[in-house]
Protein backbone atom coordinates (compact mmCIF):
# COMPACT_ATOMS: atom_id res chain seq x y z
CA UNK A 1 0.00 0.00 0.00
CA UNK A 2 2.81 2.41 0.84
CA UNK A 3 4.51 1.63 -2.46
CA UNK A 4 1.43 2.67 -4.46
CA UNK A 5 1.12 5.82 -2.35
CA UNK A 6 4.72 6.76 -3.16
CA UNK A 7 4.07 6.20 -6.88
CA UNK A 8 0.96 8.37 -6.74
CA UNK A 9 2.87 11.14 -4.99
CA UNK A 10 5.68 10.96 -7.54
CA UNK A 11 3.26 11.13 -10.46
CA UNK A 12 1.36 14.01 -8.84
CA UNK A 13 4.64 15.87 -8.33
CA UNK A 14 5.49 15.35 -12.01
CA UNK A 15 2.11 16.77 -12.97
CA UNK A 16 2.61 19.81 -10.77
CA UNK A 17 6.09 20.34 -12.20
CA UNK A 18 4.60 20.15 -15.69
CA UNK A 19 2.14 22.95 -14.96
CA UNK A 20 4.78 25.07 -13.23
CA UNK A 21 7.24 24.68 -16.09
CA UNK A 22 4.60 25.67 -18.63
CA UNK A 23 3.88 28.87 -16.75
CA UNK A 24 7.58 29.69 -16.45
CA UNK A 25 7.78 29.51 -20.23
CA UNK A 26 5.23 32.26 -20.68
CA UNK A 27 6.65 35.73 -21.36
CA UNK A 28 3.83 37.52 -19.56
CA UNK A 29 4.47 35.64 -16.34
CA UNK A 30 8.17 36.52 -16.53
CA UNK A 31 7.29 40.16 -17.09
CA UNK A 32 4.88 40.14 -14.14
CA UNK A 33 7.49 38.52 -11.89
CA UNK A 34 10.04 41.17 -12.88
CA UNK A 35 7.62 43.98 -12.12
CA UNK A 36 6.73 42.37 -8.80
CA UNK A 37 10.39 42.10 -7.77
CA UNK A 38 11.02 45.72 -8.81
CA UNK A 39 7.98 46.89 -6.81
CA UNK A 40 8.98 44.81 -3.77
CA UNK A 41 12.54 46.10 -3.77
CA UNK A 42 11.36 49.68 -4.18
CA UNK A 43 9.66 49.39 -0.79
CA UNK A 44 13.14 49.15 0.72
CA UNK A 45 14.55 51.96 -1.42
CA UNK A 46 16.34 49.68 -3.87
CA UNK A 47 15.92 50.84 -7.44
CA UNK A 48 16.40 48.50 -10.38
CA UNK A 49 16.57 49.74 -13.93
CA UNK A 50 15.51 47.01 -16.33
CA UNK A 51 14.06 43.58 -15.88
CA UNK A 52 15.90 41.30 -13.42
CA UNK A 53 14.41 38.09 -14.88
CA UNK A 54 14.85 38.97 -18.55
CA UNK A 55 17.20 36.00 -18.92
CA UNK A 56 14.18 33.70 -18.48
CA UNK A 57 12.86 34.68 -21.92
CA UNK A 58 15.81 32.81 -23.43
CA UNK A 59 14.77 29.75 -21.44
CA UNK A 60 11.08 29.83 -22.40
CA UNK A 61 11.35 27.07 -24.99
CA UNK A 62 13.33 24.66 -22.75
CA UNK A 63 10.90 25.21 -19.85
CA UNK A 64 7.93 24.65 -22.14
CA UNK A 65 9.55 21.55 -23.66
CA UNK A 66 10.13 20.11 -20.19
CA UNK A 67 6.50 20.83 -19.35
CA UNK A 68 5.32 18.97 -22.47
CA UNK A 69 7.58 16.01 -21.66
CA UNK A 70 6.32 15.86 -18.07
CA UNK A 71 2.74 16.12 -19.33
CA UNK A 72 3.37 13.17 -21.64
CA UNK A 73 4.64 11.12 -18.71
CA UNK A 74 1.72 12.05 -16.46
CA UNK A 75 -0.77 11.42 -19.28
CA UNK A 76 0.73 7.98 -19.83
CA UNK A 77 0.37 7.26 -16.13
CA UNK A 78 -3.21 8.52 -16.19
CA UNK A 79 -4.23 6.24 -19.04
CA UNK A 80 -2.13 3.29 -17.86
CA UNK A 81 -2.69 3.36 -14.08
CA UNK A 82 -5.60 5.81 -13.54
CA UNK A 83 -3.70 7.20 -10.54
CA UNK A 84 -3.93 10.90 -11.44
CA UNK A 85 -6.89 13.21 -11.31
CA UNK A 86 -8.48 13.94 -14.68
CA UNK A 87 -8.87 17.55 -13.59
CA UNK A 88 -5.14 17.80 -12.88
CA UNK A 89 -4.35 16.57 -16.39
CA UNK A 90 -6.83 19.07 -17.88
CA UNK A 91 -5.35 21.91 -15.83
CA UNK A 92 -1.84 21.07 -17.00
CA UNK A 93 -2.96 20.83 -20.63
CA UNK A 94 -4.59 24.26 -20.34
CA UNK A 95 -1.51 25.80 -18.75
CA UNK A 96 0.79 24.34 -21.39
CA UNK A 97 -1.39 25.62 -24.21
CA UNK A 98 -1.63 29.08 -22.60
CA UNK A 99 2.14 29.14 -22.06
CA UNK A 100 2.93 28.53 -25.76
CA UNK A 101 6.40 30.11 -26.13
CA UNK A 102 6.43 31.05 -29.82
CA UNK A 103 5.39 34.50 -31.00
CA UNK A 104 2.77 34.32 -33.73
CA UNK A 105 -0.45 36.12 -34.66
CA UNK A 106 -2.53 33.36 -33.04
CA UNK A 107 -1.01 33.74 -29.56
CA UNK A 108 -4.23 35.24 -28.07
CA UNK A 109 -6.06 32.15 -29.32
CA UNK A 110 -3.62 29.93 -27.41
CA UNK A 111 -4.17 32.05 -24.28
CA UNK A 112 -7.94 31.83 -24.63
CA UNK A 113 -8.08 28.09 -25.35
CA UNK A 114 -5.58 27.28 -22.60
CA UNK A 115 -7.38 29.54 -20.15
CA UNK A 116 -10.76 28.01 -20.94
CA UNK A 117 -9.38 24.48 -20.47
CA UNK A 118 -7.70 25.45 -17.17
CA UNK A 119 -10.80 27.22 -15.85
CA UNK A 120 -12.98 24.29 -16.89
CA UNK A 121 -10.78 21.89 -14.92
CA UNK A 122 -11.00 24.12 -11.85
CA UNK A 123 -14.79 24.34 -12.17
CA UNK A 124 -15.04 20.56 -12.53
CA UNK A 125 -12.85 20.12 -9.45
CA UNK A 126 -15.06 22.33 -7.30
CA UNK A 127 -18.24 20.85 -8.77
CA UNK A 128 -17.08 17.39 -7.73
CA UNK A 129 -16.25 18.65 -4.23
CA UNK A 130 -19.67 20.26 -3.86
CA UNK A 131 -21.45 17.12 -5.07
CA UNK A 132 -19.63 15.03 -2.45
CA UNK A 133 -21.13 17.15 0.33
Amino acid sequence: MKRNNKKEKAVSAAGCASGAASILGSWQICHSLCLGVIAFLSIFGIVINGMPFLFLTDLALPFWSIAVALLAITSFMYFYRKCISRNLILLNIGLIIAGFPFQNPFLPVFWAVGGIIAITSIILFFKKRIEKR
